[in-house]
């Protein structure tokens, strides 16, 4: 059984590694590198083509089913932001209050705020017109601000309730919400500064980017929105997920309060009815005709049409990599090292990561193999070993991780770019969290 996981490894390996060539050196198109890298591990572990091709398929669009909505609507929610100089208001009003020196902090706070009842991918689009911004109008470097921007999104998504991979773990390992809330800050927020504003200042000397444009050089000499207005409509789709979130995790399930409140609070409808007060607010005080946001959203979309596609490969590679068994062989090796459960935890879900690119499979199934050993183990700290698994399924994005791209694309990185800046501050948050997993669970 040993020998077959190392086999499987070394040919996820090898299929990575003609992923990665064929993207860089070859400069094939990313969603054809994907669709090739993913029949060569299929092939390889020994599936018939066809089924590796309709795993890649389905793969494709159970991405896609769960994603790209959100990506399209936020892309919208983004323009309109942006051209109307929302945005820089919003960013002018946050600099103004923490001050150019300390535009650090403002990121963090962002970041924070937003990501823990957002998902990751909805952070980074609601606040990628105010991020460009601030690096325009305080003159840093863009990825000293983005890293740190990606770093506590990251940590929020992974490790703290009510995102969907620690709440099943909490659910699987028996864990108390609440203290897996308050660790989860203490282990997260020094994880994300380290990961984050720390490794900027030396990304920064290796790595130079410009901010995208996100704006029309041409026609915004029109009044801009309010900063009141503005953080409306900002803070009105974070507060529609939290009211879901906060329902999900407080009421019975029976309670069709509970299920009002989670239709509310999904990511789709609540980016949908802040586009919808966006585009209002538009109109009145910016002076924008219907054609000209209909015009407006169609940019938005044909601007990232790529990315969704290549969004979708990343899921359909991480199908494969799943359906030809390279998660199970990773599981099986790191179980056959014997080692605390701590250590074990964050090893299972790291190795599932690398695998399938999807941090809340990394948790679920981590979680899942986890769970026998802790019934038969009460003395095993239950949140610290949440936490553990949660940084564990950070580690090491990479390009069959659908965040890989949505970074990619939206940042306007390379890939080599991406590698060296997105996926160490990854590397960093799971490693630099598991010694903080340790260290909370040494003194508790």
């Amino acid at each position: 059984m040993i020998t077959s996981s190392i086999t499987l490894l070394i040919l996820a390996l090898g299929a990575i590694a003609v992923l990665v060539l064929l993207v860089t050196w070859r400069k094939v198109n990313a969603f054809l590198a994907l669709l090739v890298a993913a029949m060569v591990i299929g092939i390889g572990a020994g599936l018939e083509p066809a089924v590796a091709l309709k795993h890649f398929q389905d793969g494709l669009g159970t991405t896609m089913g769960g994603i790209a909505a959100v990506i399209a609507l936020g892309a919208m929610l983004g323009k309109l932001l942006a051209e109307s100089g929302a945005a820089q208001v919003l960013g002018a009003q946050f600099s103004a209050f923490f001050g150019p020196s300390r535009v650090g902090w403002c990121i963090a706070a962002l970041a924070i705020s937003v990501g823990l009842v957002t998902w990751f991918a909805v952070g980074l689009l609601l606040l990628l017109p105010v991020l460009v911004t601030l690096s325009q109008q305080t003159r840093k470097p863009f990825l000293l601000l983005a890293i740190p921007l990606l770093s506590f999104l990251s940590v929020m998504h992974g490790l703290m309730p009510p995102h969907p991979g620690p709440v099943a773990a909490i659910q699987a390992l028996g864990a108390n919400t609440g203290m897996v809330l308050g660790l989860g800050f203490l282990v997260g927020l020094p994880t994300a500064a380290v990961a984050g504003p720390w490794f900027a200042r030396l990304a920064v000397k290796y790595v130079d980017v410009e901010a995208p444009q996100l704006v029309s050089p041409v026609g915004n000499d029109h009044p801009r929105p309010s900063f009141r207005a503005t953080l409306f409509i900002v803070v009105l789709p974070v507060g529609l997920m939290l009211l879901g979130s906060g329902a999900e995790l407080v009421l019975r399930v029976e309670l069709p309060l509970r299920t009002a409140l989670m239709f509310l609070g999904n990511p789709v409808f609540a980016l949908t009815v802040a586009f919808f007060v966006a585009a209002f607010i538009c109109q009145r005080v910016c002076g924008f005709s219907r054609m000209k946001v209909l015009r407006l959203t169609e940019e938005s979309i044909s601007s990232i049409g790529m990315t969704l596609l290549v969004v979708g490969g990343g899921g359909g590679f991480a199908r494969v990599l799943r359906e030809a068994g390279v998660a199970n062989a990773l599981g099986t090796l790191a179980g056959s090292l014997h080692l605390p459960p701590l250590i074990y935890g964050w090893m299972v879900a790291a190795f599932i990561r690398v695998a399938t690119g999807s941090a809340t499979v990394a948790i679920t199934t981590a979680a899942g193999i986890l769970a026998p050993t802790v019934l038969a183990n009460p003395a095993i700290h239950r949140e610290a070993l949440v936490l553990a698994i949660g940084c564990g399924s950070l580690f090491l994005s990479h390009l069959n991780d659908g965040g890989f791209w949505i970074v990619k694309e939206s940042l306007g990185l390379t890939v080599g770019q991406t590698l060296r800046t997105w996926t160490v501050t990854e590397t960093l948050i799971g490693l630099i969290g598991l010694v903080m997993v340790v260290i909370v669970d040494f003194f508790l």
